[in-house]
């Protein structure tokens, strides 16, 4: 079955990452090993039909493989590092209303995650979730069928995956007033903030919650503390300035939030290992030597 999945997944991407015909489908496909590669998670469930990826957040590491699934609860930076290839996944882009008319349609009150279950989740697919997301993909054959079906699909697989256990954190995730939600409303902000000043207080009023508190969920949510997030976030969007622009890194700083260049250079180098400007030149040297010739 996963050979199945892997194959029509092949079919319809031949880059690495991309958004298909079907709401809320992306694709995923790596032949070659490539090196760790910055992203910015979006909520979402990733179904490995082959090969294997670790992902890294904060100080927590994780490998899923083929025949997993992984739930990302929460808009996070994380370096994903391909450890097996040939690699292919479909993502569900997770949408919380979806899930939460179909709580709501089937009236369920099953048990919700501990609080303490981090934004991060490894699960093995059952058979019959790996046909239903089979079915989804395979919609891409058939384009007529996609506005009639597709939907239709997509709730099939959230409601198998209620009973996987995934189960428990995505139904925490679709409580508004819970930490998880209060959580994933915090990192959305500060993705949307990241280049401005910001203190863990005006982050926690966000969330309703106190500084301590949201400091807590926070930190089990993403493996980082609120501010290292940011930091995380401005160092990312800085690396891809440098890559695909004519710039300096003192106008990267600037633009991404830093005060001080030669603060920005130290944490750049410490994240990444080479200064601003080395590193740009090593990724732009190394996408060349792998685009087609």
């Amino acid at each position: 079955m996963l050979d199945d999945l892997a194959a029509v997944i092949a079919r319809h991407n031949d880059g690495l990452w991309a958004e298909s015909a079907v709401p809320h489908l992306t694709l995923v496909t790596i032949d070659e090993p490539i090196g760790p590669t910055d992203l910015l998670y979006e909520p979402m469930i990733c179904f490995i039909a082959d090969g294997a990826k670790r992902t890294v957040t904060g100080d927590r590491s994780l490998v899923a493989g083929s025949g997993e699934m992984m739930l990302s609860s929460l808009r996070v930076p994380v370096t994903a590092v391909f450890e097996r290839t040939p690699y292919r996944a479909a993502v569900l882009r997770f949408d919380g209303r979806v899930l939460a008319d179909l709580l709501l349609e089937l009236e369920d009150a099953g048990p919700a995650a501990p609080a303490g279950s981090g934004g991060q989740i490894i699960a093995p697919m059952t058979p019959e979730l790996v046909d239903a997301v089979t079915r989804w993909v395979r919609l891409l054959d058939t384009p007529g069928d996609i506005r009639p079906l597709a939907a239709r699909i997509e709730s099939e697989i959230l409601y198998r995956l209620l009973g996987s256990p995934l189960g428990p954190a995505l139904r925490r995730l679709a409580l508004t007033g819970s930490g998880a939600a209060r959580v994933s409303a915090a990192a959305g902000w500060i993705c949307a903030h990241y280049s401005e000043p910001l203190t863990v207080e005006s982050i926690a009023a966000v969330a309703h919650m106190s500084a301590a508190t949201l400091h807590r969920h926070f930190k089990t949510a993403t493996g980082m503390s609120p501010l290292r997030f940011q930091k995380h976030l401005r160092l990312q969007e800085a690396r891809r300035l440098l890559v695909a622009g004519d710039t300096t890194a003192a106008m990267v700083a600037e633009r991404v939030g830093y005060a001080s260049a030669t603060q920005f250079n130290r944490e750049y180098r410490r994240h990444y290992g080479l200064p601003p400007a080395q590193d740009a030149a090593r990724l732009r040297g190394r996408l060349a030597s792998a685009a087609p010739g």
